[in-house]
């Protein structure tokens, strides 16, 4: 394992994250990871279903998928995106992962369990009740866990996304998932778009540079902007 930290920029509900997925759980058996919630659906830029959103967020999906051969279910396309009392609001899923890492240095387990709560399953992940189901089914103590995360929802949270957001200017991220490798005090951005779908190529990859603790590749990236999904290469 690396002594380096590869800075992982992520929102619960970007598309272009759970199409990385695969390739951050493979990025953990070889670099020690740290998650970055940037608020991409946060505050004023929260969103309830609508006709409207669906519209736009289905084409996306269906680019993430073929990309990245990541799952989409009915449940999530027939049955979240058809409820409009919904709201996407990555604030209490982004809490929850940071009380999954308070609690057990759990924090990307549940990201990856959100992720497939949302996408697969068409759960309300932004809902407290759906949060603290899914960390018991983690494993996570139920009180525990709901104790914390109401204790971490509003300031906490927010001056995490804050810090974030300041993160990502410093080493001028564009949107999510964005990836840095931090070494001696450098921020080096690794492009993934090459290796969506791949896991096991960037597994190779990432473990024949990070010795060398110097990754660094050029490409046009496959993401989240700032403060929605976009679908580039389309």
């Amino acid at each position: 394992m690396s002594t380096s930290t590869l800075h992982y920029i992520y929102d619960p509900l970007c598309g272009w994250c759970y199409a990385a997925a695969p390739l951050i759980k493979e990025a953990r058996q070889h670099v020690a990871v740290q998650a970055h919630g940037g608020g991409m659906m946060a505050g004023a830029r929260r969103q309830q279903v609508s006709a409207q959103l669906r519209d736009y967020v289905m084409p996306h999906d269906r680019r993430i998928a073929q990309v990245s051969g990541q799952p989409f279910g009915a449940s999530y396309f027939d049955g979240l995106l058809r409820d409009t009392s919904v709201v996407f609001d990555s604030e209490p899923p982004t809490a929850a992962m940071l009380v999954a890492e308070q609690l057990a240095g759990r924090g990307l387990d549940m990201l990856a369990r959100l992720q497939t709560a949302h996408y697969l399953e068409g759960r309300r992940i932004a809902d407290r009740a759906v949060l603290i189901d899914i960390a018991a089914e983690l494993g996570l103590p139920r009180d525990a866990f709901a104790g914390a995360l109401g204790a971490t929802l509003g300031e906490g949270v927010r001056a995490h996304i804050a810090a974030t957001r300041a993160l990502m200017g410093r080493v001028g991220a564009q949107g999510f998932p964005t990836l840095v490798l931090e070494s001696e005090g450098r921020f080096v951005p690794i492009d993934l778009s090459s290796y969506l779908g791949r896991p096991e190529a960037f597994a190779q990859w990432l473990q024949s540079q990070i010795p060398n603790d110097h990754v660094q590749q050029e490409g046009a990236a496959l993401q989240c902007g700032p403060d929605s999904c976009s679908m580039p290469g389309a």
